[in-house]
């Protein structure tokens, strides 16, 4: 997931609060149109078979893409295919915020990205079926987080996997020859960046945009090399507790802003700037999903730098010698429940995700069940890193770990506890990391036992 100002991941016990208010608001909205339901999902009622007409409207977190005139050039290929349909689009930067609060309403679009905020439970309130999902894992792939009773009710626009993007030739520079292996490596790598150019930023965190913070919860499920990791998490107790995921992943963050191998000031970061600021040499090193790999070897070639300087590891860690890293869906295209177009709006996800070449053009890994991985990720390739997919979760346990994370109020994909760690590491905060995991893992705990009494 992508933009300029792109996706921010909010789970915020503010944002909780006002999820349920929004789901009270808008229930009952998934009754009203079951025969389009039937027809969005390629049923055999009259309107299937109708061709898709209207007029719609796509929002969209690509900003980016709506400004320099590429959803143009999709709009023109679309209406060429669907004459009877006009689409238009709405970019929006605060993308999470402010669909999250439109929710409330009926005006979200007629096809929109499903905000992070929604819980499987919650997705039939607020958009259409698109399908069983038996039938649509045929055809594509990452779908399982948008599944919900059998249902899939959105669909990736693109698939990403997790990793470090880093300046090759800053690394190179500090005489450095191999991605590290450990997290011990990498902070052992960061010194020696620190240490060759006092001037560059070893590891930036992006702290002051929060979303970015986020990513670091992606490599959930890397260091077990678990693809049942997530449904072991709603029966985990202590997911904090050393050796485990979240133990070893949010560590290595915690370590290394400890040792200062991170921004002087993490609260005047600027995720714009810090796109230039890896691609000029200024800042060695961002964990951040592959989605951002063709976005910084663009702002490479912008500051007359090769595309090539950008490189893209793996975590540091390893399981029995080899990397894993975790794969899954971007953000999913959906229909709004409320939309009178909704053939229209079918044929424009499916057409996106089949015809428009989106997923290629921004160095991602196709949505469609496609073996076949992008040159973005030659890195990857030639380093053997294997990808784990998280299994679904059994039926009915599909936001078990949502409403664990919700009762918690921790926020698992929400930059706030991670912020807590930064703090704390930086001497922000009077917090030890072990305090704040200790605490971390009693709140899972009970929040646990409570979901599951139910």
């Amino acid at each position: 997931m992508f933009p300029p100002a792109r996706r921010t991941r909010l789970l915020t016990v503010a944002a909780i609060a006002s999820l349920i208010s929004l789901t009270t608001a808008c229930a009952g909205g998934g009754d009203t149109s079951s025969a389009d339901a039937a027809s969005a999902s390629g049923g055999s009622g009259a309107a299937a078979a109708a061709a898709p007409s209207g007029d719609i409207t796509v929002l969209t977190w690509r900003t980016d893409l709506v400004t320099d005139g590429t959803f143009d050039k999709y709009k023109a290929a679309f209406e060429a295919k669907y004459p009877e349909v006009t689409v238009s689009f709405e970019g929006i930067t605060d993308y999470e915020g402010e669909v999250k609060t439109r929710m409330n309403t009926s005006d979200y679009g007629d096809v929109l990205a499903i905000v992070n905020t929604i819980t499987p439970a919650q997705m039939p309130d607020f958009f259409e079926p698109l399908g069983d999902a038996a039938a649509m894992e045929k055809t594509y792939r990452f779908l399982t987080p948008k599944i919900f009773a059998g249902k899939v009710y959105g669909i990736p626009v693109v698939g990403n996997t997790q990793g470090i993007v880093y300046n090759k030739k800053v690394w190179a520079d500090a005489g450095i020859t191999a991605v590290p292996t450990t997290s011990e490596e990498f902070l052992k790598d960061l010194q020696a960046i620190k240490d060759k150019d006092p001037s560059v930023v070893p590891l930036y965190t992006n702290y002051k945009d929060g979303w970015p913070l986020t990513q670091w919860e992606s490599h959930r499920g890397e260091i077990s090399a678990d693809p049942e990791f997530d449904n072991k998490l709603g029966q985990d107790d202590a997911p904090w507790a050393e050796g485990t995921d979240h133990f070893v992943i949010d560590s290595l963050l915690y370590d290394a802003v400890n040792q200062k191998l991170t921004e002087a000031d993490p609260t005047t970061t600027n995720w714009e700037e810090s796109k230039n600021l890896i691609a000029t040499g200024k800042v060695s090193a961002m964990t951040l999903g592959s989605w951002a790999i063709s976005q910084m070897q663009k702002a490479a070639t912008d500051a007359g730098n090769p595309a090539s300087d950008i490189g893209y590891m793996p975590f540091p860690h390893q399981k029995d010698g080899k990397f894993y890293a975790t794969v899954g869906g971007d953000y999913a295209q959906a229909i709004n429940v409320n939309s009178t177009h909704k053939e229209a709006a079918r044929a424009w996800i499916d057409w996106f995700n089949t015809e428009s070449g989106f997923a290629d053009a921004q160095g991602g890994l196709s949505p469609l069940i496609d073996p076949k991985a992008p040159a973005t990720l030659a890195d990857f390739e030639a380093l053997g890193v294997e990808y784990v997919l998280q299994n679904p979760a059994p039926a009915g346990k599909e936001s078990l770990v949502n409403d664990i994370d919700k009762e918690a109020e921790i926020g698992l994909y929400a930059p706030e506890f991670v912020q807590r760690l930064v703090d704390s590491a930086r001497g922000a905060s009077d917090e030890t990391k072990q305090q704040i995991f200790d605490d971390l893992n009693a709140k899972w705990a009970a929040a646990r036992t409570t979901v599951d009494a139910g």
